[in-house]
This record gives C-alpha cells, structure tokens and sequence, in this order.
C-alpha cells in the first residue's frame, strides 16, 4: 500500500500533467523534479539509484499512465525488458500454469520486466519457439518448464550463451539455473503413507517418461517398493498429463481387469480425479476400497472427493525462485547460476 505521502506526490502528478500530454522521460522528470537520467535508471532498475527514488519515480509512471518506447529502450539499452514464458499446453494447465504465471507478474511488479507466455503445442517442435525468441532477440531471457535429461531447449541456448532458467533439471545441472520439487522423495514418502495404510499394489501415473521429474518418481517410487515389499503397476498408453476423459477410460478398465489394485498414486490433479471416478465407476468406496493419491498446487481435489490423499506442489515459490534466477542470468551472466529445489516436508500427508 501507498504511504500518505506517496498517495500526495500521485495527485500533484495528476495534477500536473498538462491535458492530452502522453507522458514521456521528460514528463516524469517534471513531475518528479529529478534529472531525465536518474528517471530512465530509476524505471530500469540501476542499482546505483535508491529504493525510495525507484518507488516514487514508478509511482508517478504509474498514476500518469507511463509507458515506456520500447524501440527507445532496446536503442539504449540493447534489451527488450522482456521475459518469455515457454510453457507446454497441457490439460493440467489451469491448475498448475496458472499459478506459475501469476506468481512470476508478482515478482516482476518490481522490475521494469515485462512477461510474455507463449503455449508450445502438442506436436509443435519445442525449439520453434526458442529459435524465435532468440534469433529475434524478443526477449532477454527465457523460462521453460518439462524439461528432459538431455533437452534440446536447454542444449540450444546453453550454446548461444542466452540467459534462460529451467523449471525442472536435466543432466547439466552445474550449467544453468533451475528450480525443481523434489520429486525423488515425494514417491518415496507417498508410497510410504500408503503401505502405512495397508495398501500393497499400487498403481502409478506417472508424466511421460523423458521428462526428469516423471523419472525421479519413477526411481523413489521403485527404491521404496522394493524397501517395502510391494507390487507396482505403471501406467500404459496414458500419461499424468492425458485429459481427465482419457485417464477415467484408462483407469476404469485396468481397475476391472486387475481388481487386486489397492491404491492409485498420480502426480496430477487430472490423474487422481479420474482415479476416484473409475473407482466409483468399478463399486469401489474412495478411502476404504481403494486410495487414490493426487499431487496439486491449488487444493480443490479433497473439495471433489473427501478422501482423496493429496500432496501440496507450492508453485508460486517456484514462480518467484525462477523469475530471480533468470533476471540474475540477463543482468549477470558471469554469476554462478541460482539454483533450488523444494523438499516436501516430513509430514506431508499427517493432516
């Protein structure tokens, strides 16, 4: 929130501004009595010019309806102020792309960046899009998620010496930034919580198998089976990220064809809705039949049924860490890259 002060510097500004101006680099030093320079360094985040100068030179831009010239901006400062957002559209992309995106604007509230999202297409070859933004020089850096072991994404901008961050890692973790859930020990602990429950067939939804995180769960969920003594179905001819209608149909057969399955283990909200409804579908009670266990960023699924098990993805921590990480990688490239992955907590299921 605005404090009183800055709320009277607003309205003089409003006050101020001659009627039809468009304000420019000029109007804002008017308004604010501070040299044209020390505004253009203040709106492109200088780090030689204060916090307090910064926020009330953003502020007058702000109530006077700034915009920047962004053929202007490139001229000076070789940059776009532009970060795009590489995302593939999937069927889960309402729940988890969402919170990415806003969680991502949050974090660039305070810089002069500004986001683009660019959906990759099923089918679409995922460098299209890279290519663009690179050879055309639209944006100054880049993040993108599923990533693979050898991605060719990655593999790509590394080569062109392009700043971009990863959601998720690859086989070249020492070379570039990435945030990442761990989830090696999210399998570990959900098998875990299920033998506690007394379930020992399991049937696992992963992600499609090149992508990293869909082989982490696959490692903690067969370490732990094997620990543990139980029997492991995985998923064929669907995905964690096929549509709810596909993995219903999917899920209804395999669960008449092996009625032994105790406990559906999905990494998608997608997966665990349309486990409780095969289950359903086949005279199975959700939490005394059969468990299904759903991993989600926004909690709904226990609103859709109560005894669906869930595990919390905090996405928006991952917006924030990646949207540093790759303001770092444009600003300072010689910086050894910022690089984190979250730890599901220890009691993760005791709710």
């Amino acid at each position: 929130m605005p404090t009183e002060k800055q709320t009277e510097i607003s309205r003089q500004a409003k006050r101020l501004l001659k009627p039809g101006e468009k304000p420019t680099l000029k109007t804002l030093s008017r308004l604010s009595g501070m040299a044209v320079a020390t505004v253009s360094r203040a709106l492109s985040d200088a780090p030689d010019i204060s916090d307090a100068t910064k926020k009330k030179i953003r502020q007058i831009a702000n109530d006077v309806g700034y915009v920047p010239n962004r053929a202007g901006v490139r001229l000076r400062t070789g940059r776009t102020n532009v970060i795009a957002l590489v995302l593939a559209a999937e069927a889960d992309i309402l729940n988890h792309t969402a919170k990415l995106i806003t969680s991502i604007s949050e974090e660039l509230q305070s810089t002069p960046f500004h986001l683009i999202v660019k959906p990759q297409l099923p089918g679409e070859d995922p460098l299209r899009a890279i290519r663009y933004f690179v050879e055309t020089g639209s944006a100054d850096g880049i993040i993108i998620n599923q990533t693979t072991a050898e991605d060719t994404r990655v593999a790509y901008m590394l080569k062109k010496g392009f700043p971009f961050v990863t959601h998720g890692r690859t086989n070249w973790p020492d070379q570039h930034p990435f945030f990442d859930y761990d989830n090696e020990q999210l399998a570990r602990q959900a098998l875990q919580h299920l033998y506690d429950l007394g379930r020992r067939r399991i049937l696992l939804v992963l992600p499609p198998q090149n992508q990293c995180y869909s082989q982490h769960l696959r490692t903690g969920a067969m370490d732990t089976a094997h620990k543990l003594g139980l029997e492991l179905r995985f998923n064929e001819g669907v995905t964690a990220n096929s549509s709810i209608t596909v993995l219903r149909e999917y899920l209804t057969v395999k669960l008449r064809d092996d009625p032994v399955i105790d406990a559906i283990c999905g990494s998608s909200p997608a997966s665990a809705m349309a486990g409780a409804a095969a289950a359903e579908a086949n005279g199975l009670k959700v939490g005394k039949d059969i468990d299904i266990l759903g991993k989600e960023t926004i909690p709904f699924l226990k609103e859709f049924r109560p005894g669906i098990i869930t595990a919390h993805e905090d996405v928006s921590r991952a917006g924030h860490f990646l949207t540093k990480a790759v303001i770092q990688a444009i600003r300072n490239p010689e910086k050894w890259p910022m690089q984190g992955i979250d730890i599901p907590s220890s009691d993760l299921f005791k709710c």
